[in-house]
């Protein structure tokens, strides 16, 4: 699975242009599934643009709420309402902003209440990564957000191990790096849910760019990647797909 996170970058108007181009530019033979989670204004033209392809489009964060005084907000019935089918959950960007590991909870449960996956983030900060922390921030991420999330739940739920220290500075991630944060996020799941389950979850990487995508999905516990910066450029994009299928 490649996941494409644009972040607050590009219009409705430079959505379509932008998506009509990765569609064609997709190999007919494809195998890897392909995410593009994109700011609320531009999902509708999002979900126009990718129509009748095999490109799925997700929403970059939602309100625990399904509806409410909540200026601003946007629920998850309303984004499964615009065409969403997957949502993230606890990006470490926003949980910078003071997003809560309770709070990634409660967007999880409604996310799956609406009937859409939710691509779950989890990842330590420069500080932590130095502190040697790396397991035991995942942990404790992870294990606040699927708490009382049944097994049977589990296969739609999307992992991705994306830190701060490559969100941040768009920094390319370290095949060694990147496996000991998936692998910390894939025994936690095993401790949850037992070990068949975990392994039937995608566990996703960030700080995969089109240099570093062939070595990173060569890992044992990486099944894709959550593409930031590379995402927002078609060429850089079509280049981390076409290692995706070649890793398969």
């Amino acid at each position: 699975m490649v996941v494409g996170n644009w972040n607050m970058h590009k219009t409705p108007t430079e959505t379509r242009k932008f998506l009509a181009g990765i569609r064609d530019g997709l190999p007919k033979s494809r195998r890897c599934d392909v995410v593009f989670c994109v700011p609320p204004v531009c999902i509708p033209a999002a979900v126009k643009a990718v129509r009748e392809s095999r490109v799925a489009i997700g929403g970059e964060h939602c309100s625990p709420h399904p509806s409410g005084p909540w200026p601003g907000e946007v629920s998850a019935p309303m984004l499964a309402d615009a065409g969403c089918r997957y949502v993230l959950v606890g990006h470490v960007a926003r949980r910078a902003m003071g997003e809560t590991d309770a709070e990634a909870n409660a967007m999880l449960r409604a996310i799956l209440d609406a009937g859409m996956s939710p691509i779950l983030c989890c990842g330590e900060t420069p500080a932590q990564r130095e502190q040697g922390v790396t397991e035991a921030s995942v942990t404790v991420q992870l294990c606040a957000a699927l708490q009382g999330v049944p097994s049977d739940a589990l296969r739609r739920i999307v992992v991705a191990y994306a830190p701060l220290w490559t969100a941040e500075n768009e920094s390319a991630a370290a095949p060694a790096q990147a496996q000991e944060g998936c692998a910390a996020a894939r025994a936690v799941l095993r401790r949850l849910y037992g070990a068949r389950l975990a392994r039937s979850v995608v566990v996703l990487c960030g700080g995969m760019d089109e240099h570093n995508a062939r070595q990173l999905l060569e890992q044992p516990d990486i099944d894709g990647g959550l593409i930031e910066s590379a995402s927002l450029e078609a060429e850089r994009f079509l280049q981390i797909v076409e290692a995706a299928n070649q890793s398969q």
